[in-house]
């Protein structure tokens, strides 16, 4: 059995694309995956597979959740070892956290090459892209330069749409409940 996070795109964002994780759940144990956990209610799942192909539960995840909720759900699949190499990597640990600061992983479903030299930053200095860590985008926001951020816009014009952003406390916790029911 392998262990797995799923990020669902675009779902429960401002009352839109609504999937109750209740439901959520449900229709993942429809598809045969065991000891599922939804974390939050932006599309987070933890599930064990026989599958041990990605791309292959990133379609079968995203085709089966369509049928049954009537709109595309993009679902970009991880192991649970490359979260926990990430986390055991604390991309963030040089960043000093205020009130203002939002830390961010984004993830690729393609490991697209671009000529983005990082870190980069944008011109006034608020939206920071630090790394790249396998398929997997690390960002820092800053607020308090601008409440207007253009840093999804930034990160879709270089890596492209198939992409799925998470905060770093969403993946903590997702850590916490990797390390609690594994």
């Amino acid at each position: 059995m392998n262990r797995y996070v799923a990020f669902l795109r675009g779902i429960n964002v401002s009352g839109h694309h609504k999937v109750p994780m209740a439901d959520l759940r449900k229709e993942m144990e429809k598809l045969n995956f065991e000891k599922v956990i939804t974390i939050l209610n932006s599309g987070n799942i933890i599930f064990d597979s026989t599958e041990s192909d990605v791309k292959s539960l990133e379609k079968i995840m995203s085709d089966h959740l369509e049928k049954t909720f009537g709109f595309l759900i993009p679902t970009i699949v991880r192991t649970s070892e490359t979260i926990c190499h990430l986390l055991d990597k604390d991309p963030f640990k040089d960043i000093l956290v205020t009130k203002d600061i939002r830390l961010y992983v984004s993830f690729l479903q393609e490991d697209l090459e671009t000529d983005l030299q990082l870190p980069w930053a944008s011109d006034n200095n608020a939206f920071k892209i630090i790394d790249k860590i396998d398929k997997t985008i690390v960002s820092v926001l800053d607020l308090s330069i601008t409440k207007t951020p253009k840093g999804m816009e930034v990160l879709e014009r270089y890596y492209g749409k198939q992409i799925t952003t998470r905060n770093w406390n969403t993946i903590k916790r997702i850590e916490k409940k990797l390390k609690t029911n594994s």
